[in-house]
């Protein structure tokens, strides 16, 4: 399985107003930052959680023991743009902490499952972040 393969076709897919495979389209963002060696715009699908007027999007990397690229990227350019729907915007990228981080993970453990089972498989705390427009 070519993970980047699924991945540039999920992005046209979306891009491209229709269906996508395998996934629900409501329940995808499109998020691009900024490499942190490169300075290129990398783009991920990945799901989301509406929380208020904010997105939530988890750095699962499906309980690898290091965090997926894109939350790296964002550690050292918070300013990102989110594709969600037919709307896309620039939006400031916060890894919540504290009580906010505590709160929101049981919430998306009880809501998924699945990331219950990804915090089983590693010992680094699965960062959680807010995206909110900039």
């Amino acid at each position: 399985m070519d993970v980047q393969d699924i991945n540039r076709t999920t992005i046209a897919q979306f891009r491209a107003g229709g269906d996508i495979e395998g996934m629900r389209r409501d329940r995808l963002v499109l998020l691009t930052t900024t490499g942190r060696r490169s300075g290129a715009a990398h783009t991920t699908p990945m799901m989301f959680h509406r929380d208020g007027h904010r997105l939530l999007v988890v750095a699962s990397n499906v309980g690898a023991s290091s965090h997926p690229d894109w939350y790296l990227n964002l550690e050292k350019h918070r300013h990102v743009t989110v594709e969600v729907g037919a709307e896309s915007y620039e939006a400031l990228a916060t890894p919540l902490t504290g009580e906010d981080r505590g709160r929101t993970w049981a919430l998306l453990k009880r809501s998924y499952p699945f990331f219950a089972e990804y915090e089983m498989r590693t010992a680094r705390i699965i960062p959680v972040v807010a995206l909110t427009r900039a």
